[in-house]
């Protein structure tokens, strides 16, 4: 099987990220490191990801009536909020579902294909060359 990207974006509610004890931050961080872990034991290679910033510090941009339009705070108003991502390529996907058990506490997590570049307009690859640092 051909290995493709997914992205694994972490959903989860922020309070109680926001406050946690130490012990309970160090326990979500060795969490990761076990998904980490296992990912690499199991052919599941990371190619990327991070933890984002709370909702709160984030910026919103939308077009409206032909006009962008700039706001602070979160994109929705829902208890869950992205809070982090991982982009993995493996050929595996159900296997990487399994492992992001270990991630979701009683947030979630979603898998989501990312399209290859092979898949893009010509004209969209060729930009992105000219723009890549």
């Amino acid at each position: 099987m051909t290995a493709q990207e997914y992205v694994v974006l972490l959903h989860g509610e922020e309070t109680s990220w926001r406050e946690a004890d130490e012990a309970a931050r160090v326990e979500a961080y060795a969490e990761h490191g076990e998904f980490s872990r296992l990912c690499a034991e199991r052919g599941h290679e990371i190619v990327g990801g991070a933890e984002l910033r709370l909702s709160d510090t984030s910026i919103v941009v939308r077009r409206r009536d032909g006009d962008v339009q700039v706001t602070e705070g979160p994109f929705t108003e829902t208890v869950e909020q992205l809070g982090g991502f991982y982009q993995v390529r493996t050929s595996d996907v159900a296997d990487l579902a399994r492992l992001c058990g270990i991630l979701v506490g009683s947030g979630a997590a979603e898998i989501r294909p990312v399209v290859p570049e092979e898949e893009q307009p010509e004209s969209v690859r060729a930009e992105q060359t000219a723009v890549a640092p």
